[in-house]
Order: C-alpha cells, then sequence, then structure tokens
C-alpha cells in the first residue's frame, strides 16, 4: 500500500510539473517578440533643444558662405566652448569657469551641416521616448545629465589635445536610456531579451565602422561615457515600470 501511495503521490507531482511547463512554454509562445516604447511626438522641450543646437551651426555656415566673411568665427567658437582635455592638465583657461562650462557648451558646436543632423534626427527621434517616460523636465535633465557624462568619459579615456565638439554624448545618452526602459519593458512581459543584445551589439559595430571611416576621429568615449549616463540615470529615476517623472 506504502508503495502504491508513493507511485500515485509521484504521478501527481508529475502532472503538476507537466502543467507548469505548459504554462510556462505557452507565456514564452503569448509574450510579444517586438517591444514599442510610447512616444510624445513633437514636445516643445524637444523641439526647442534642437532649435538651440541648430543655431549656432546655421549662423556658422550663413556667415562663412557669405560674400563678407566674418573672420574665424568658428574657430573662436571653437576655443570658447569646445570640450578641451588640455584645461584638465594644466592649460590656462580663456575665462572663468571655463573648464566647468565646457561640460555643457561643447554639446551645442558641430564639426558641421552633416555631424550637426546626424545628431539632431536622433534627438528628435528618441525625445519623445524621453518625454513619454520622464517628462518635459526630465528630458532636459537626462540631456544635460548625459551630455556631462560624455565629456567625462572623453576626460578620462582620451588622451586627445583636439577639440571635442558634438551632441552624441546626449544622443548616446538617450539611447542608453532608451535600452533600460525596454529592457525593464520586455522583463514585465516576459519577452526575449535577444533582439536588446542584438541591438547593442550593433551599436557596438557602428561605432567601430565610423572610427573607422573616419580615421579615429570620432569620440567614441563620450559615447560611452553618455550611454552609461542614461542607463544609470533610467534606472535610478525609474526603477519600476510604474515609475513615471
Amino acid at each position: 500500500m506504502r508503495l502504491i501511495f508513493r507511485h500515485r503521490t509521484n504521478r501527481g507531482n508529475n502532472s503538476r510539473d507537466l502543467h507548469r511547463v505548459e504554462e510556462g512554454v505557452k507565456a514564452a509562445l503569448m509574450a510579444p517578440r517586438s517591444v514599442t516604447l510610447p512616444t510624445r511626438a513633437n514636445s516643445r522641450a524637444v523641439i526647442w533643444l534642437v532649435g538651440l543646437t541648430c543655431l549656432p551651426e546655421i549662423l556658422f555656415t550663413l556667415i562663412e558662405a557669405s560674400p563678407f566673411g566674418g573672420g574665424n568665427l568658428r574657430g573662436t567658437a571653437l576655443m570658447l566652448g569646445a570640450f578641451w582635455n588640455g584645461l584638465l592638465n594644466g592649460w590656462e583657461p580663456i575665462y572663468v569657469l571655463q573648464r566647468e562650462t565646457m561640460f555643457i557648451t561643447y554639446a551645442f558646436l558641430h564639426g558641421g551641416l552633416l555631424h550637426l543632423v546626424g545628431n539632431m534626427v536622433a534627438v528628435l527621434a528618441l525625445g519623445g521616448i524621453a518625454v513619454a517616460r520622464i517628462g518635459e523636465r526630465g528630458f532636459l535633465l537626462l540631456y544635460a545629465l548625459t551630455a556631462i557624462g560624455g565629456a567625462g568619459g572623453f576626460a578620462l579615456l582620451s588622451s586627445s589635445e583636439s577639440p571635442m565638439v558634438g551632441a552624441s554624448g546626449a544622443v548616446f545618452g538617450l539611447i542608453g536610456a532608451w535600452k533600460f526602459w525596454e529592457w525593464q519593458l520586455r522583463q514585465h512581459l516576459g519577452s526575449s531579451m535577444r533582439p536588446l543584445w542584438r541591438s547593442l551589439l550593433g551599436l557596438a559595430l557602428l561605432n567601430v565602422i565610423l572610427w573607422v571611416a573616419l580615421s579615429g576621429l570620432l569620440a567614441w568615449e563620450a559615447h560611452l561615457g553618455g550611454f552609461l549616463a542614461g542607463v544609470i540615470f533610467a534606472a535610478i529615476v525609474t526603477p519600476t515600470m510604474r515609475y513615471r517623472v
């Protein structure tokens, strides 16, 4: 009798285990493979930030194309607003607090229209995702902190004495926050993480390709610093799906 009782108990356990496996398979099949985060298009904060960032490059381009010239306005702007590693290593600043303000001002200067357009298209695409999750003020704070993070990454990892400009540190900060939120949503829905890891691998390969194509002139250090700052910001400010700012 004891043997029969044990046998029945094992059969019961096996059926429950089989039921759990079936439920797990159903959940895996029902989980969405493609995950789309909500976005808020045409946010005022994003539009104004893009317009403000475009203004210097538009002025430089118009002045350089005019028959009257305008001196070396671009060069002056680079001296005053670009990120210079040398200023952290003994160079004398041109004005008070230049060492500090360059962690932000560099993000409003670009190396030409193509550089500017590429970054601003990314800001317009990603800014709405950030606004939908953390609001306009949260977006602006994220943008500023990841721009600083990008400059910090460049300062720590690069020994270049050339000026560093561009909003790509902040752009990669937006990407970092976006990918954290995607990971969060996939985990919540039980979706596969493979598309996320593939996208991150593609992002890394893109940086390698651009670095080679630009003969080493890509500030990948700023990209990495901005990306990590974006992930950290999102993890602190929105630690779970229910958090909204």
